[in-house]
């Protein structure tokens, strides 16, 4: 019999149990090039037709990988090698920061890249025929039915030997399923109507993607984010009489939960006037040692010794345990941190009144450890 033009042979069953016990019969019949069609999942359906793993696990896996080490290197290339930059006296390959931005990397590529291998790879896209499609089986095995298709490629078929199988089985209608036209296999990617297609969707995308980003975006009502009724910094006002968008504070008003400092420029009346609150007790020391290694250790090394580890890219401040600094009250660190001094700005935004307390003690304990005494031994 000539099955040139002939895909295959069909059979619709009523029930799941029904079509469970025809894959046994088909498998142990021998028959390797067949499929089942369900309208939902049957459990251990695939178990019966003894199919394989999905390798399509492994290309998730090397795309996940391929992420993973791709982001890894890109972020330790130009953060560590093209262009370091001290971060907070964080090392240049500060790990754990980088290790959000891996795993999305990770998911998006394994994901996207899975999704497009399954499409590309295993589906053939931009193939979208099959002699299935638009049949009256398919339709079927789409509501309520059950079918099972034995390809003509297989080397045990015969089309009379199939339909007696299905009879036999008790199939409720058994069908013939042939090409409409010569069925190509072949990836059709490559066409050139395909090629054609992706070009114009790309043009179409920028198209639009430029029209919204540098057009759209600029008319009413789209630009309600960007024209905003608030006044921007340094621009000019039309509600005070100077014309200025930027007020300074009402001379004498203090805000709500806050007390104002009261030594600004007097550096030296705040070393003789302040007086540190706090005791050098374990948590305050930890306190002030975590707050000195996040702000000041950059500048001023880890002990103070103005080793700053920014390898040249700003001045090295003074060692904080000249004797100059170790006469200073403690008012007078105080102040300096509060509104800095020569090239040093303040860390009074970065720091609260109790935390700025807390890194003079810390200070003091580096003085006194590196310039131990005697009695400090006993």
């Amino acid at each position: 019999m000539d099955n040139r033009n002939l895909y295959s042979v069909t059979g619709l069953f009523d029930t799941p149990d029904e079509i469970v016990q025809a894959v046994e019969v088909v498998q142990k019949e021998g028959y390797t090039k067949y499929d089942v069609n369900t309208p939902y999942p049957v459990h251990g359906l695939d178990i019966k037709m003894k199919l394989p793993p999905s390798k399509l696990g492994y290309f998730a896996l090397v795309l996940g990988l391929t992420g993973a080490i791709g982001a890894l290197f890109f972020m330790w290339w130009t953060m560590s090698k093209d262009y370091p930059v001290v971060i907070g006296g964080k090392p240049f390959f500060a790990f754990p920061a980088f290790i959000p931005v891996t795993f999305e990397v990770t998911v998006l590529l394994a994901s996207v890249g899975t999704v497009l291998t399954m499409l590309f790879l295993y589906f053939r896209f931009p193939n979208l025929s099959h002699p299935l499609h638009d049949t009256d089986y398919m339709k079927s095995v789409s509501l309520d039915k059950f079918g099972i298709s034995i390809e003509a490629e297989d080397s045990l078929f015969d089309v009379v030997r199939v339909k007696n199988l299905f009879e036999k089985l008790g199939a409720k209608k058994i069908s013939e399923i042939n090409f409409d036209e010569e069925f190509d296999k072949k990836p059709k990617i490559f066409e050139p109507k395909f090629i054609v297609f992706l070009i114009f969707t790309a043009i179409v995308i920028s198209g639009a993607s430029y029209f919204t980003l540098n057009k759209l975006l600029y008319m009413d009502p789209f630009n309600w984010m960007m024209e905003q009724s608030r006044v921007m910094p340094q621009s000019h006002s039309k509600i005070f009489k100077d014309g200025f968008g930027m007020r300074n504070p009402v001379p004498g008003t203090v805000a709500r939960g806050s007390m104002p400092y009261l030594f600004a420029g007097q550096p030296d009346t705040a070393g003789e006037k302040l007086v540190n609150p706090y005791f050098p007790d374990e948590r305050t020391l930890s306190l002030g040692k975590k707050k000195f290694n996040t702000y000041c250790s950059p500048c001023h090394g880890s002990f103070a010794k103005g080793d700053a580890r920014l390898n040249g890219q700003f001045p090295n401040p003074p060692s904080l345990h000249s004797d100059k600094v170790r006469n200073w009250h403690d008012g007078r660190i105080f102040a300096v941190i509060t509104e800095g001094q020569n090239i040093m700005p303040s860390y009074s935004q970065q720091l609260t009144p109790d935390e700025r307390w807390a890194v003079v003690l810390y200070v003091r304990a580096l003085q006194r450890a590196v310039n131990a005494k005697e009695d400090d031994l006993k």
